[in-house]
């Protein structure tokens, strides 16, 4: 007989489970038969794991972080819990940091075995960037609040549905010239059911990985301009790329409504590579899967002609 997985039946409570990530948290922590808590504002935003979940697998609930009270809330009664709080615009230091001590405080008050922090390469105190100044207090006051706690820290995430690579592949779909912001910065960018699997693992085994904190990237390492024209390929277009200046960057960052805001353009500039300080996810015994792998299937949608184009030739 099968053993049974130590994550099944178990209750684990995701804060800021219902976006990009979250999501696909949550199927990686359903298909191992966990009950789940998705604890966000605005939980409507993960209702389509419904039909992936058995009867009573998973239960929503309205919570802002901030609020200690909401916090407590979301997480009394679990065993587990992954805190993927983010945002890039805001009160950064009041919802990332504020929020995560307010949620590791409330776990470990209410007796959560394990909890599991989501924090991001490029987490910095000493930064310029404030989502990296946050991305590192946060740690601290997890840490302080639940020491063993298991942080980790992921690249930029790829995914066939969201994610930078999607927003570049509608902008370079649309314009036949495309600016190209830090062309030469190197992304390591993770498949993010690789990273979802990782938090699986980190939770499964807490003997092991317990107090530690990891560096989670993918195996390739590709220079912005390098991504864009791989892009470009499995799209089947010709596309002129031309290098923006760092000092137009900043200045196109800094106005508003942009894609772009200062922080994103801080830690774009800077990459988005592990440090090579710390374990990574070999050591949560996941293999990462590179983006060549599907990058073409993906981009088929949006070729001139779809899956009928003749990709010998270039769409216009």
């Amino acid at each position: 007989m099968a053993a049974k997985d130590p994550l099944h039946g178990k209750l684990v409570t995701l804060t800021g489970g219902s976006g990009f990530f979250g999501r696909h948290v949550a199927q990686a922590l359903l298909e191992r038969g966990a009950r789940l808590r998705i604890a966000s504002r605005d939980p409507r935003k993960a209702h389509s794991l419904k039909p992936l979940a058995n009867l009573g697998q998973i239960a929503f609930m309205p919570c802002d972080v901030r609020d200690p009270a909401q916090a407590e809330a979301a997480v009394r009664g679990a065993d587990a819990v992954v805190n993927l709080v983010g945002a890039f615009e805001g009160d950064l230091m009041k919802l990332i940091c504020g929020g995560a001590r307010n949620v590791a405080r409330a776990a470990a008050e209410h007796g959560a075995g394990t909890f599991v922090h989501i924090s991001a390469i490029g987490a910095d105190a000493a930064s310029p960037a404030g989502y990296a100044e946050a991305k590192a207090r946060s740690e601290d006051a997890v840490l302080e609040a639940f020491p063993r706690a298991t942080v980790l820290r992921p690249s930029i995430l790829f995914a066939e549905n969201g994610g930078f690579v999607n927003m570049l592949a509608d902008i370079i779909a649309t314009f036949p010239v495309v600016p190209v912001f830090a062309p030469e910065a190197r992304l390591q960018l993770l498949f993010v059911d690789d990273a979802a699997d990782a938090v699986a693992a980190a939770l499964a085994d807490p003997a092991r990985h317990a107090g530690k904190t990891y560096e989670i990237a993918g195996p390739e390492a590709l220079e912005v301009m390098e991504l864009h024209r791989r892009i470009a390929r499995g799209q089947g277009r010709k596309r002129h790329f031309l290098p923006v200046p760092d000092s137009l960057a900043g200045v196109f960052a800094a106005l508003p409504g942009t894609p772009m805001n200062e922080d994103q353009w801080a830690l774009l500039r800077q990459g988005n590579t592990p440090s090579g300080k710390l374990p990574g996810l070999d050591k949560l015994g996941v293999q990462p899967r590179p983006l060549g792998l599907f990058l073409d299937r993906w981009m088929t949608r949006y070729r001139k002609h779809g899956r009928f184009a003749d990709r010998v030739r270039s769409a216009a």
